[in-house]
């Protein structure tokens, strides 16, 4: 079976657009729709009909477009079962642990409480992708709005087990900012010094730095690193659980310049 083509872009200030594309049955999804007309410009520059809405989570942000690109191209809206209510033209709803077939490829559902009560991931084992909205970002995560931390802690690290290579697709390019907060609690980091040299010239040159990988964040998210011999030293945390310095981090990370 052939990958799927996946193109990502920039839209609003500073939300990641995705949009799968399937050549062999023509199936086409937008991952979640923080604008209409940014969507819509995409699919247009490459001829695609959108089939499909892949909603993470209920933020404006994320579903600003749905209802236009519904009325569009009539598309079909799959979205999280816990915030269903909230969730504009919502026709499917799911949560975790359920699968389902999209272009003949089967679709994991994660319940990732935290960012929003009912935010859920999507990950497609034969594209070795995870669409993770706002709950993992490169070297971060989601802010914890709803739920509570010790869910947030959980929701993040439920995807440790994944394969290394699975490309992490993020809802937002928040890179630098938590590159500098990563640096800052693990400085003696090599692998994190590195990836801070190869984002900084990213950046510099207006490039997108997502997708991520698992591997890479297993090396240098701090949210994902909670046993870091050096993050807990030096936040004075060396007896506290994984989840104790999981919200320490996120508590810091709300306030952090």
């Amino acid at each position: 079976m052939p990958h799927l083509d996946m193109r990502q872009f920039m839209c609003r200030s500073d939300n990641y657009g995705v949009i799968i594309h399937d050549s062999k049955t023509g199936a086409t999804a937008s991952i979640d729709a923080p604008d209409a007309e940014a969507v819509e410009a995409e699919l247009r520059k490459f001829g695609r009909q959108l089939t499909h809405i892949f909603t993470t989570h209920h933020h404006e942000d994320h579903v600003a477009g749905n209802l236009r690109l519904k009325e569009l191209f009539g598309c079909k809206i799959i979205g999280p079962k816990n915030e269903a209510e909230k969730i504009p033209g919502i026709d499917t709803a799911v949560k975790g642990g359920d699968t389902f077939s999209w272009a003949g490829r089967e679709v994991k559902v994660f319940d990732c409480p935290g960012h929003t009560r009912g935010h859920i991931a999507f990950y497609m084992p034969s594209e070795f992708s995870l669409f993770a909205g706002d709950t993992v970002f490169a070297m971060g995560c989601g802010r914890v709005n709803e739920g509570s931390m010790a869910e947030m802690w959980h929701s993040v690290n439920q995807f440790r087990p994944l394969p290394p290579v699975t490309h992490v697709y993020c809802g937002h390019e928040y890179t630098e900012a938590n590159c500098r907060f990563a640096l800052s609690v693990e400085p003696g980091n090599r692998d994190l010094q590195q990836r801070a040299t190869v984002v900084a010239a990213q950046r510099a040159r207006g490039e997108m730095t997502c997708p991520s990988t698992i591997g890479d964040e297993l090396k240098t998210n701090p949210f994902m690193r909670c046993g870091s011999r050096e993050i807990r030293k030096n936040l004075k945390l060396e007896t506290a659980t994984d989840a104790e310095v999981f919200a320490e981090l996120r508590h810091q990370k709300n306030s952090f310049k």
